[in-house]
């Protein structure tokens, strides 16, 4: 009775793993898909940025003077406002206020998105070595934006608003170029407006550019020559992500040539050929289930035939 009972029980596994082996192809060719992602974009604004050689009276000593104020960089968003920026040991030891504002901030942002660099100067004073009293340049206000997005244009914009003042002098700057300001006795100071550039996936903006060459002779100063840089700000463009490659189509069944086809007897068993048949991808996993379900089948019909044999001989 135990036999009876076990032997159904060993044909159901033996059903169930084939079926199992069967089910389990056609999930073999699947897989996740994958996504490609952009990098993030990049920012950075400045206030005021020097790059001037001081020579001393002798001129056998060069002092370099470069200072930046408030400048920030962006992957991670970043802000300063700072209003003055002082240098030490130049004027005979004595500090310089190079920069003097009301306002003075720079702003950097981006993300996978956008990225964005803002600076703002108002009310401000820009002081060099050797002209204590005289300002090199006065303003009311300057501003520099770059906005760059993932995808689109990028855009620079500078912009130069109220009176500007140099060496003393009222100035009206234009677009057209540079406009140079002389001062007898004391030196000369070129100013660029509003300089702006864009690429595909870039942007720069700067309010004013100057060229200072000065020579006081005053507090053991005898030139002061180089540039300085109001208002900049600049950006890069995220990397736009990559758009998911399309499925290959499918490979239509080649048609079957007239000089293949031939007639098939009963002793000729068919050339298996995917091509001609039309077989799928699937195919191995049909056939790998079908030989499955036969084996357990032909052993199922086995074993019923040799129980009813025995109860025969019983």
């Amino acid at each position: 009775m135990n036999s009876t009972t076990s032997r159904p029980s060993a044909r159901r596994r033996a059903l169930a793993a084939a079926v199992a082996a069967f089910a389990a192809g056609p999930a073999l060719l699947t897989a996740p898909a994958a996504h490609a992602t952009g990098g993030e974009g990049r920012a950075s604004a400045v206030v005021l940025r020097t790059d001037l050689d001081v020579a001393l009276l002798n001129k056998a000593v060069h002092v370099p003077l470069t200072a930046t104020l408030n400048e920030v960089q962006a992957p991670a968003s970043a802000r300063r406002t700072a209003l003055t920026v002082t240098l030490d040991g130049v004027e005979q030891g004595r500090p310089v206020s190079v920069l003097k504002a009301d306002v003075a901030t720079a702003q950097a942002t981006a993300d996978g998105r956008r990225a964005e660099g803002r600076t703002e100067l108002a009310r401000a004073k820009v002081h060099v070595p050797g002209l204590p009293l005289l300002s090199l340049i006065e303003l009311e206000k300057v501003t520099a934006r770059a906005l760059c997005e993932a995808g689109g244009q990028p855009v620079a914009e500078a912009n130069v608003q109220g009176r500007v003042t140099v060496l003393g002098k009222r100035v009206t700057l234009t677009a057209g170029g540079p406009t140079k300001v002389e001062v007898p006795g004391v030196g000369e100071v070129t100013l660029t407006l509003s300089g702006t550039r864009t690429t595909s996936r870039t942007a720069a903006a700067t309010a004013l550019a100057l060229t200072v060459s000065v020579n006081p002779l005053k507090a053991n100063v005898a030139d002061v020559t180089g540039t300085i840089t109001l208002a900049e700000a600049t950006c890069e463009s995220p990397k736009a992500p990559a758009a998911a490659a399309a499925p290959a189509a499918p490979t239509a069944p080649a048609a079957a040539k007239p000089a293949d086809v031939r007639p098939q007897t009963a002793g000729e068993p068919p050339e298996a050929n995917l091509a001609e048949t039309g077989g799928s991808s699937l195919t191995p996993y049909l056939a790998g289930g079908s030989l499955a379900l036969l084996a357990g089948g032909a052993g199922a019909l086995a074993l019923t035939r040799r129980a009813r044999a025995a109860r025969a001989r019983g």
